[in-house]
């Protein structure tokens, strides 16, 4: 199967390369041309335009976007949309607020275009390990790439699913990235807490492997803390400053207006909102933590 993909930032490129060793056609483009030749090295076909990238590729077409959400999103669809024809798709596979989402397909609906909402899950790692794809949108565009879907997840038949109508899959994200926000919490407080019982001399990269094996609180977040600590113990150079991309404080919001009580992915929010203040291992942890899963970018520099 055939596929354009748009946006080749770290994971997006990476889905491309999983995609290609699974014999699929893909089309890139990307603003950057050095991020372009890079996917090209890897066996896909380059696209110096969307024109060309739209051309490049057999109706009924399908386009993956992994770019920023919010107006970068609706540029890009601007853009996408006088190129495409009834029938086309559109994946949005960033992490865009599902609200948008649903406007989104309202919109593109009405031209008989197809607009489906991947919420995706895998980080740097997902290019060997699979990623976990929650999918909204219409059920014959769904089934249409379900190919697609099954050769980007773990397994075929398993971390992909048909979640709902469009919006629902990145709803879902929504609420996966809330939970993750209150589960690196719990653990970042936790180590903290160990960190600060000086006298008993705790070894922090071993009670982490430790709790690797067997425990209840058993991980791959935990799995990246143990690998994190044994690199730098102390998290020593490691900026307490903790971003939030958006998912976090989107599921609180969606709390309130729901009346639904949710006080530990509350609290995490507010904690990476404080880390841009305080020097704490908390936060210096929460930081690290999103650097090895993820591969955010960490602030170093002398601890204060």
């Amino acid at each position: 199967m055939e596929l354009g993909m748009v946006g080749l930032g770290r994971m997006g490129a990476n889905m491309a390369e999983r995609l290609l060793r699974g014999g699929h056609r893909i089309v890139a483009f990307d603003r950057g041309p050095d991020a372009i030749a890079r996917v090209v090295a890897k066996g896909a076909a380059g696209a110096d335009s969307l024109p060309r990238l739209v051309s490049s590729l057999k109706a009924p077409r399908a386009i993956w976007l992994m770019i920023p959400a919010g107006a970068p999103v609706d540029q890009t669809i601007a853009e996408l949309l006088p190129l495409l024809s009834p029938g086309d798709t559109i994946i949005d596979g960033g992490n865009s607020n599902y609200k948008d989402t649903m406007r989104r397909a309202e919109s593109l609906a009405a031209r008989q275009i197809h607009y489906i909402d991947s919420g995706t899950s895998g980080g740097i790692w997902g290019l060997e390990n699979g990623y976990a794809l929650m999918i909204g949108g219409p059920d014959e565009a769904v089934q249409r790439l379900g190919p697609v879907f099954e050769t980007l997840a773990p397994a075929k038949d398993r971390g992909w699913g048909h979640v709902g109508p469009s919006g629902a899959g990145h709803f879902v994200k929504m609420i996966h990235n809330g939970i993750e926000y209150g589960m690196m919490q719990a653990y970042a407080e936790g180590f903290a807490i160990m960190d600060r019982k000086k006298e008993l001399r705790l070894h922090l990269p071993q009670i982490a492997e430790i709790w690797r094996h067997g425990s209840v609180v058993r991980s791959w977040l935990l799995d990246l803390a143990a690998r994190a600590l044994s690199d730098n113990p102390q998290l020593d150079g490691i900026k307490p400053q903790v971003a939030d991309s958006g998912e976090g404080r989107w599921t609180v919001f969606e709390a309130v207006d729901l009346n639904v009580s949710a006080p530990v992915i509350t609290a995490s929010l507010q904690a990476r909102i404080r880390s841009r203040d305080e020097d704490c291992y908390t936060e210096r942890m929460l930081a690290v933590l999103r650097e090895q899963f993820g591969g955010h970018a960490v602030s170093r520099g002398a601890r204060r």
